[in-house]
């Protein structure tokens, strides 16, 4: 176990606000209310201390896929979302076929069990052609609900979320299962129109799958699923903040209109975040990746992000302005909830994890550490 410790003389943001000179001290792997005598002293003056972020969709890093990779290769993509201060990372599946999605969830349930992940999402198959991004097309299904039913037992119980294009056949009446079975129901990759995104919601649906993003364009007399997202105090929209999947104006709007309660900053990352250009596979399809930005071979979709959740933070703080109490709610409060995960992770309050990244004046990453272990140690920076 981890020698106890005071983390001191940082700005710490606390779900109350930001405390100047704050101390958060470490017991173990958790947060305690006060600190042994003799305890280690870790002076953080001049730095920000923030709880550990919170990712709910999240296709791979550091060259591995939780897709695809073997257990060695899911571990060493969190690891490396980890060295950048996602300490809770929920892993994606692409689409696929239905006997690979679910071994798939047999493989990722096991991570999960052990406490290396938080949990599985299934982006597809059951989303709409129209709007399909970097997914499959002859893989795609609607939404039967006795097959989503068989993805969530292939999870054991550690299925997270499923993104559905909700107007589909069966997607309505799968929407109802999930949120019977607790879990989220997301709209994403949707054609829907704003009448039939409004229809998903009243049947349980909590999440928007990167809002803006494979669905259609907010319009004046067809307003479409982004203004009933945007509007219900029911759902929680996720964000890709990574200058290219946004326009700024984009996430200002959707900040001023859901609140910094229901914006979830996500990476959607593949292999490369972490690791670099060059040639991936997302699930069956080749991509490339230049200049941090991933596209298909074939067509030039966007196919995921490289972002890692340091970098969403800085740019939501030094080039979007946002206030840094609703940017750390967006990273770790926010997704924390919508996981079940709160009561453990999310912020920085005695009995939970010690958790938590430490970034310096200009919002750069400088330490992560994990359950009161460093993963990244900012006295060796």
């Amino acid at each position: 176990m981890a020698p106890s410790k005071v983390l001191a003389g940082a700005r710490v943001v606390l779900p109350t606000g930001i405390v100047d000179g704050g101390r958060v001290i470490v017991d173990g792997a958790r947060i305690a209310g006060s600190a042994p005598t003799e305890t280690e002293t870790v002076d953080l003056s001049g730095h920000w201390l923030v709880p550990g972020f919170v990712d709910m969709h999240n296709h791979g890093g550091g060259g591995a896929s939780f897709t695809s990779g073997t257990v060695e290769e899911v571990l060493q993509g969190v690891h490396t979302h980890r060295l950048h201060g996602t300490t809770t990372v929920v892993a994606s599946t692409v689409t696929g076929d239905m006997h690979g999605l679910a071994e798939r969830a047999g493989l990722l349930s096991e991570l999960a069990e052990q406490g290396d992940i938080a949990g599985i999402h299934f982006e597809g198959p059951f989303i709409s052609p129209c709007r399909k991004g970097a997914h499959s097309e002859e893989l795609l299904r609607d939404p039967d609900p006795a097959e989503v039913r068989k993805l969530i037992d292939a999870a054991r119980g550690r299925a997270k979320m499923v993104t559905l294009a909700t107007e589909l056949p069966g997607g309505i009446d799968s929407v109802r299962l999930l949120a019977e079975h607790g879990v989220i129901a997301a709209i994403g990759h949707t054609d829907a129109t704003y009448e039939q995104t409004q229809e998903a919601i009243d049947a349980g649906a909590t999440v928007a799958t990167h809002l803006f993003n494979a669905m259609p364009a907010l319009g004046h007399r067809a307003p479409g699923p982004i203004a009933a997202l945007l509007e219900d105090e029911r759902i929680t929209v996720e964000l890709i903040n990574d200058g290219t999947h946004l326009h700024p104006a984009s996430l200002e709007l959707a900040f001023h209109h859901a609140g910094r309660n229901r914006v979830a900053f996500i990476t959607d990352a593949m292999d490369a975040a972490g690791f670099g250009d060059g040639r991936y596979m997302l699930g069956p399809l080749e991509v490339d990746v230049a200049d941090g930005v991933a596209r298909l071979v074939e067509g030039g979709s966007i196919a995921g992000s490289t972002l890692t959740l340091d970098r969403a933070f800085q740019r939501a703080v030094t080039i979007d302005r946002l206030p840094v109490e609703d940017v750390v709610a967006a990273l770790s409060a926010n997704p924390a909830r919508l996981l079940g995960v709160y009561d453990k992770v999310g912020s920085l309050e005695p009995g939970k994890d010690a958790d938590l990244v430490v970034l310096d004046a200009d919002f750069g990453l400088k330490g992560v550490m994990r359950r009161g272990e460093w993963v990244v140690d900012p006295q060796l920076g």
